[in-house]
């Protein structure tokens, strides 16, 4: 989006919303609820926002809400999101980071729903994301122009603040929450994977599978937002021990995000309050 898009897309949500968020959250399929605790005092849908993407997908709200925490910390959340697979370019999937840091999101909570990869992980546990894999096969950072100030060539080693991955440990402790950590994949979908793939991906170090997040990372870290991601493992994906691709549906994995939901809820509270 150029420049003159991102600042329409400003000025419109200025005029909805007084407040100017310290954190942007993302939550991906069926995570909605994990912001229940939000105090709204704004929420607009996607579709009213100029030149704001539109998501298709089932288990995503598509509008942003703002507002405050029980301890008055200034949350933007998007709930929902537009993918890769849906036909949106990789700029329009990063687009929302882009506007949460126009708005003054200085840090980026980012959440999905991923197949479990490592043999040890077990359907309904959470999964801190160390680091990733992009294999959507695009970037977001690719084109002829980036914002101003900042380098096309953006460092991805740390792209995961090591900060936030402690204190998110120290905070799932402290609730006596499973929370696994690991590295990421992401394809572009939205066909699940074939056996093949599944082994390659594993034997390539990957935790955890999905078909999001990677493109708002990187455009979080080029405008030098701290990143904190969070998984979801919504199915078994182990080569060889998964079900069929035919047997997920997309409900049944819905079903075990939800059920999840209120430990990535409490999780994603208390470190924020923690960190006021």
């Amino acid at each position: 989006m150029s420049t003159l898009g991102l600042a329409l897309t400003k000025n419109f949500l200025v005029k909805h919303t007084k407040l100017r968020p310290a954190y942007a959250i993302v939550l991906g399929s069926g995570l909605g609820a994990a912001v229940d605790w939000l105090d709204v005092e704004s929420a607009i849908a996607y579709a009213s926002i100029p030149n704001f993407p539109k998501g298709t997908v089932p288990g995503h709200e598509h509008k942003l809400v703002v507002g405050r925490t029980p301890g008055g910390v200034v949350v933007a959340a998007f709930l929902g999101r537009v993918h890769f697979y849906e036909g949106a370019s990789m700029r329009e999937v990063a687009y929302p980071v882009s506007v949460a840091h126009a708005l003054g999101a200085r840090t980026l909570i980012v959440t999905n729903a991923a197949g479990g990869l490592n043999p040890d992980f077990r359907e309904g546990e959470l999964m801190l994301v160390r680091d990733h894999l992009n294999l959507i096969g695009d970037n977001p950072l690719r084109g002829p122009d980036f914002p101003k100030g900042r380098s096309r060539f953006v460092a991805m080693r740390d792209a995961y603040d090591i900060t936030l991955l402690g204190e998110a440990l120290a905070s799932a402790n402290r609730q006596h929450i499973t929370l696994q950590m690991g590295v990421y994949a992401a394809l572009s979908g939205p066909a699940y994977e074939t056996e093949a793939e599944l082994r390659m991906l594993y034997a390539l170090g990957a935790d955890a599978v999905g078909m999001s997040t990677v493109p708002e990372v990187m455009a979080a870290r080029q405008l030098g937002m701290r990143v904190l991601g969070l998984s979801v493992i919504s199915n078994d994906a182990f080569p060889r021990r998964r079900k069929q691709p035919s047997e997920h549906s997309h409900a049944e994995i819905l079903s075990v995000v939800e059920q999840a939901c209120p430990n990535a809820s409490n999780l994603i509270l208390d470190l924020i309050e923690r960190r006021a």
